[in-house]
C-alpha cells in the first residue's frame, strides 16, 4: 500500500488501519528497541525535572497554545 492510497482513504478507515497495526505490533515475539537518542532525550527531561527547571502544561494550555 502507497502513501497516495492511504491519503485517499477516509479518516475513519485510516484509523481503523493504525489500529489494527498497532494490534498487530503489539502481538509480536520480537522485541522492538529503541533509537539511542530517544534515551538521550529522556534522560535530558529528566535532568531539567530533578534541577527544577523543567515546564509543566496542562491539557488546556497546550489545547490553546498549539504549535
Amino acid at each position: 500500500m502507497l502513501t497516495n492510497d492511504i491519503k485517499s482513504m477516509p479518516i475513519e478507515k485510516r484509523l481503523m488501519l493504525m489500529e489494527e497495526i498497532w494490534d498487530s505490533l503489539c502481538h509480536e515475539n520480537e522485541e522492538i528497541s529503541s533509537p539511542a537518542w530517544h534515551q538521550e532525550i529522556l534522560d535530558e527531561r529528566m535532568q531539567l525535572i530533578k534541577s527544577g527547571k523543567a515546564k509543566f502544561l496542562s491539557i488546556q494550555e497546550i489545547k490553546n497554545n498549539p504549535l
